[in-house]
């Protein structure tokens, strides 16, 4: 009797499906409620509890929680196009921040992204630079008559503010500063409100004012700038075009301009208050990073200067692993796909979370310690994963003012090294505010002595 044939193709076998842990409702209320405050003990317990996939519900919302780089590579890299960064985006910040290049995807964002990259040159960066060294040393002059009393946190974001006012827009913002810093940090709050309703009083509605307010100081200032040629960014943005000659229309260029000033202003203030935090407890440190800025002899660091302070370079990516000014990342998947074995619903938000990652033992010596010489040549640890250090994302939608901001940041810092010692009070730990953008709940007391 003959054999029977085998078949020329073998069947294919449909790997086994793991099911995703999944935490109850319960869990979720408690993670939206205690988020803003608590991000990386409910991330480390939720890791801790599953491992590094984890469903959260409620109601009709699904969100799965991915923890570790190789998820912050997989999400921020995308590479199957499973996901949407508008889609998730919208659903925090849609309303308030509306069609900025965060809330964007595919070859819309590409085109905006190329368009908006003009602004942010070589060339445009070191006249921004130029341009803010003598205002951070007017604006930080007397900070050390301020008294014990003085509060880091709103004193930078003046600052910041200031300076974003006129390098982004090339204007003296005078009285407008306060209305104008009230209706950013308005906005930011509404970001994370859990009731998103138009109601007097509440959140959220302030946040929605905020964006209206905003809307309107930003269209009156457009014709003018339309007509410069000036080198501030708002100008730079209105001349920009694509390589198909076109050019961005006012609603576009305000709500990018919306967006910038707040990610330029309130993220650098974040990492500004929290790296002074750090020093000012820390007097070798501070004197380490104080003689690095006295080498450069000069009192305003050049853009040509920048790497002429390696050791302030390490402090800002310490502080930046420890505070991450974004502690979340979420995307929205457009379908099902797997995941390390996983299958993922679509219709899902799919979270990654910076600060996570940036305290994993597995990844860094001794995480829960401020060691900046971790990020020397010579140890290198956030090179030991390509996604293991993201505070400015990853991909394509890697910050696109992280070079803007780190100039900034080291700009300030040099001048403030050069004209004071600060300190914070004795046995004092800074109350921080994890998301939506980190920063102190007191303001940071601090105690600036004049340098002589």
């Amino acid at each position: 009797m003959a054999q029977a044939q085998r078949p020329l193709v073998e069947p294919v076998l449909e790997r086994p499906v793991k099911s995703i842990p999944k935490a109850g409702p319960l869990e979720w209320l408690v993670r939206a409620l205690q988020v803003r405050n608590k991000t990386l003990e409910l991330t480390e317990r939720m890791y801790e509890r599953y491992g590094p996939v984890v469903m959260t519900s409620f109601g009709f919302m699904k969100s799965v929680n991915l923890f570790g780089p190789d998820a912050n590579k997989f999400v921020m890299l995308d590479r199957d196009g499973n996901l949407s960064a508008k889609g998730a985006w919208d659903l925090i910040m849609g309303r308030i921040f509306s069609n900025g290049l965060l809330l964007m995807d595919g070859d819309e964002h590409r085109s905006h992204r190329r368009i908006m990259q003009q602004a942010f040159s070589i060339a445009a960066l070191e006249s921004y630079v130029e341009q803010m060294g003598p205002r951070i040393a007017e604006s930080i002059g007397d900070w050390h008559q301020r008294g014990p009393g003085f509060r880091a946190y709103p004193a930078f974001k003046t600052l910041t503010l200031n300076l974003a006012a006129s390098v982004f827009l090339g204007v003296e913002l005078g009285a407008v500063t306060q209305q104008l810093n009230r209706a950013f940090e308005d906005t930011v709050a509404a970001s994370m409100s859990i009731v998103r309703l138009r109601i007097p009083g509440l959140e959220f509605q302030r946040g929605l004012a905020g964006r209206e307010w905003m809307v309107g100081f930003f269209r009156s200032l457009l014709a003018e700038k339309r007509a410069s040629s000036g080198n501030d960014m708002l100008s730079r943005l209105c001349r920009a075009q694509s390589d198909e000659g076109r050019f961005f229309t006012d609603a576009e260029i305000i709500d990018h301009m919306i967006f910038l000033m707040m990610a330029a202003h309130d993220t650098t203030t974040s990492t500004l208050t929290s790296m002074l935090y750090e020093l000012g407890w820390r007097p070798g440190w501070q004197e380490r990073l104080r003689e690095e800025s006295r080498a450069v002899r000069s009192p305003l660091l050049a853009c040509s200067e920048m790497e002429r302070v390696p050791a302030l370079g390490w402090v800002m990516q310490e502080t930046l692993r420890r505070y991450p000014p974004l502690s979340t990342v979420p995307r929205l998947s457009i379908r099902e796909f797997d995941y390390q074995g996983y299958r993922v619903p679509a219709r899902a938000l799919i979270v990654v979370y910076p600060i996570h990652t940036h305290h994993m033992k597995e990844w860094w010596s001794d995480p829960y310690a401020f060691d900046p010489e971790r990020f020397s040549d010579a140890r290198a640890e956030h090179r030991r994963h390509s996604h293991s250090w993201v505070p400015f994302s990853g991909g394509a939608h890697t910050c696109i003012g992280l070079r803007f901001a780190e100039l900034q940041i080291k700009s300030i810092l040099h001048q403030l090294l050069l004209r004071y010692r600060w300190s914070v009070p004795e046995g004092y730990q800074m109350p921080v505010q994890q998301a939506p953008i980190s920063k102190p709940r007191d303001g940071l007391p601090v105690r600036f002595e004049r340098i002589h």
